[in-house]
């Protein structure tokens, strides 16, 4: 008979086995994103892009293991940039593009309503296009660095590294932005006005983007439905359009779920849902990565300059 310690380092590990966490698309999911995207890099693009394919795929779900608990500063710091609850802001045409303009807008908001102001505090809105943008602008100077060294015969390979950590990273914000279920309130259980009596019960958030994922990923192929990188006319205003697609399928997750279309391998219509969403996501970091490229070629405007977007008084 097993000892009390025994009996219970058995239990914790099956608890630790049974449950995982509710984050998009788990690992499998993320890891599929980034490397299909890798290995579909232009060719007038950098090489070691797309050499570099398994680095990119490991970071697809690194923003997701900085959610421990056991690491609460960093848990707490960043847990709004997995999504953004699109109803929220419905009646803004125009978000603005700043991180700070945005709480200004939302602390607005909160003050103006009547009834559950905390609601738009910017934790319970979400961050996901802010950082996702910010670190687009990041693999941007990456990019520049690069062809600046390229320019002057110097080593790349410290600059390179920097452009496949921030490319893996930036894949696990976009990838999280394909899951309709990152862009609404009705995120794990249907909020509001339900005359079609969706599930108001958590647990579809995991069911959808992990275990029915999990099951089926071996059935999963999104390669061939990736076009060529596009360059993006404005990356800003082209990812919100993105995330705005994504909620529009937020009521599909639920109709699927109600059939019972995700149980065990689901169904056709199911896994052709799953596969569509995954290639979004993959097709937007492609174009997002190319755009990166494309504009890093462009001279840098004056730091001089006023109005918005203009650099503060140095300190």
């Amino acid at each position: 008979m097993r000892s009390a310690p025994l009996r219970i380092t058995a239990a914790l590990i099956m608890v630790v086995l049974v449950i995982q966490p509710a984050f998009s698309w788990w690992d499998n999911g993320h890891i599929l994103i980034n490397r299909t995207a890798a290995l579909k890099v232009s060719n007038g693009m950098p090489a070691f892009l797309r050499a570099a394919a398994e680095r990119i795929a490991y970071m697809g779900p690194e923003p997701d293991r900085w959610r421990e608990r056991s690491e609460y500063s960093l848990k707490n710091s960043q847990e709004p940039d997995h999504y953004i609850n699109l109803e929220s802001v419905a009646d803004v045409p125009d978000l603005p593009q700043g991180r700070y303009d945005y709480y200004r807008l939302l602390y607005a908001k909160r003050v103006a309503a009547k009834d559950h102001g905390d609601d738009f505090l910017p934790e319970h809105v979400g961050t996901q296009p802010y950082i996702t943008l910010e670190i687009y602008d990041r693999l941007k100077v990456a990019f520049r660095e690069y062809r600046r060294m390229q320019a002057q015969k110097l080593p790349t390979e410290g600059v390179e590294r920097n452009i496949v950590l921030y490319a893996g990273w930036l894949g696990h914000y976009v990838g999280d932005g394909s899951n309709p279920l990152h862009t609404t309130v009705s995120y794990d259980g249907w909020v509001g006005n339900n005359p079609n009596g969706y599930t108001t019960t958590k647990g579809i958030h995991a069911e959808f983007e992990g275990r029915f994922v999990t099951r089926i990923l071996d059935r999963i192929e999104i390669a061939s439905l990736l076009r060529d990188p596009v360059r993006l006319r404005d990356p800003w205003h082209d990812y919100l359009q993105y995330l705005r697609e994504s909620n529009k399928l937020v009521e599909k997750v639920y109709q699927l779920e109600k059939a019972g279309e995700f149980k065990d391998a689901g169904t056709p219509e199911s896994r052709e849902f799953l596969r569509r969403r995954l290639a979004a996501g993959s097709q937007m970091l492609l174009n997002l990565w190319y755009t990166a490229w494309e504009e890093s070629a462009l001279p840098v405007p004056s730091r001089n300059t006023t109005g918005p977007g203009a650099a503060p008084a140095a300190k």
